[in-house]
């Protein structure tokens, strides 16, 4: 109940956060160009905050965090006081008109820079991209790669970790053209791999591109060896002591403190035979772990926890920052990439040519903030950026009723020098609505399936 509680929370706080940055971009702009605002809504339904301010417009939060809006004066409306009719939507020129629209998703692009520019000055933590395992006859073998090398460009992009790694092989994948990998190599010379095009096509179906491309990441191995030992527990009761290096269990070795754990889980109340080291001397001792039920399911537990190694993760560990000013421009190129991304990805799905299965919707957009949020506020950040770049470019597509939709309208007006019929308006605002109710049932429909399984 507390988990789902977090991620309604997380969700309701990313999606208000979100909504309100972009609707604030058509009111900011639509003020600073003398157009009266009469509302500025967050949310849908029942208003749960009303408020007038100085300026007179009402201030509104409502009871459906799933969209918001912003009332202007407009004629198409209600009718317009002679006197006001000067700070009408409708009665704007072209190109003032064009900015409010375009203003909202721009405030998103903007909100994405801004949100990685913050990551970037305080630093944020990834893995480096060290090649842990190359699967035999895959992609990645056939390339050349090899375990212990290190990943420092794709496509002259510096990739300093693994997250940079991964976006860079999906961008590229979608391109349609060899992926040139520069590599550092144990040694420390830089060589070079090249994934050809023809391998990369349909990789980024599941998202599982490193994966796929048979590339293991390397990962510190946490040794067995015990940390803590918790009185009265089984552990303590077969004489296990802090710093015991458990060798092996039931004569299979334990290579690692994942090997160990995942074999006393299987085990509830069966009885084991150990093989520790101790202060230089091996012993044997028998263990019979209790049973715990989690989850529906009964495990194992020994009541001990894990003695971590002092600067295990350093060699694994790398922090991408920078001056405040260069984060600008980085920040700048990591939004324009993902923006690019985002559209490649619409057209593939438009064309057939990626699966619908990379669409998400409500539920897994809850599930994924819940979660960033769980991990920090770095990840919680990342999380609001790549979702407000994904609005503002789907809010950019011509489609009615969205603001691409609206621009699409202005487009047409320049080009003709009149508007279009109101007729003509409200048929297309109906298309676009059977468009986005379609898209929300199939994005609703995948979720419910990848939920499924």
């Amino acid at each position: 109940m507390g988990s789902f509680l977090f991620t309604a929370v997380a969700f309701v706080v990313a999606l208000g956060v979100l909504i309100t940055v972009h609707e604030f971009g058509h009111f900011w702009v639509a003020r600073r160009l003398g157009v009266k605002v009469l509302r500025f809504s967050i949310g849908f339904g029942k208003p749960l905050l009303r408020w007038r301010g100085k300026d007179d417009t009402e201030y509104v939060v409502a009871a459906l965090p799933l969209g918001g809006y912003v009332k202007m004066l407009d004629e198409r409306e209600e009718p317009v006081p002679k006197e006001q009719l000067p700070r009408a939507f409708n009665r704007q020129r072209l190109p003032v008109r064009s900015a409010i629209v375009v203003a909202g998703p721009l405030f998103n692009f903007l909100f994405a820079i801004f949100a990685y520019w913050a990551i970037f000055v305080g630093g944020d933590t990834g893995l480096k991209p060290l090649v842990g395992e190359v699967a035999p006859h895959s992609i990645a073998a056939e390339a050349g790669f090899r375990p212990g090398e290190e990943i420092i460009a794709v496509d002259g992009r510096e990739t300093p970790a693994w997250e940079s790694v991964v976006y860079a092989l999906l961008d590229e994948s979608m391109a349609d053209r060899d992926v040139i990998v520069r590599v550092r190599t144990p040694d420390g010379r830089e060589e070079t791999h090249v994934f050809p095009a023809a391998n990369l096509r349909g990789l980024s179906e599941d998202g599982r591109i490193l994966e796929n491309l048979g590339l293991t990441p390397e990962r510190p191995v946490v040794p067995p060896v015990i940390g803590e030992v918790l009185k009265g527990e089984a552990a303590d009761k077969a004489g296990l002591q802090s710093g015991d290096r458990v060798i092996s269990a039931d004569g299979k070795p334990m290579k690692s403190w994942g090997d160990w754990v995942e074999y006393v889980r299987a085990r509830p109340q069966k009885p084991m035979k150990l093989v520790v080291e101790r202060d230089g001397q091996t012993l044997e001792m028998m263990l019979t772990p209790a049973a715990l039920e989690r989850d529906g399911k009964v495990i194992g537990r020994i009541g001990a926890s894990v003695r971590m190694p002092e600067k295990l993760f350093e060699k694994y560990r790398v922090e991408v920052k920078y001056d405040p000013l260069t984060a600008v421009g980085v920040a700048a190129r990591k939004t324009w990439d993902l923006s690019t991304l985002t559209l490649r990805v619409m057209g593939k799905m438009v064309l057939g040519e990626v699966s619908l299965n990379n669409l998400s919707g409500p539920i897994s957009i809850a599930e994924s903030a819940g979660k960033s949020a769980s991990y920090g506020l770095n990840p919680f950040l990342k999380f609001l950026a790549v979702v407000s770049v994904s609005l503002g470019v789907l809010n950019l597509l011509p489609i009615p009723v969205l603001d691409g939709g609206h621009l699409l309208f202005f487009l047409i007006e320049a080009v003709k020098g009149s508007p279009l019929s109101e007729e003509a308006q409200m048929q297309a605002q109906r298309i676009g609505i059977i468009l986005l109710l379609a898209l929300m049932t199939l994005a609703f429909y995948v979720d419910l399936n990848r939920m499924l399984g």
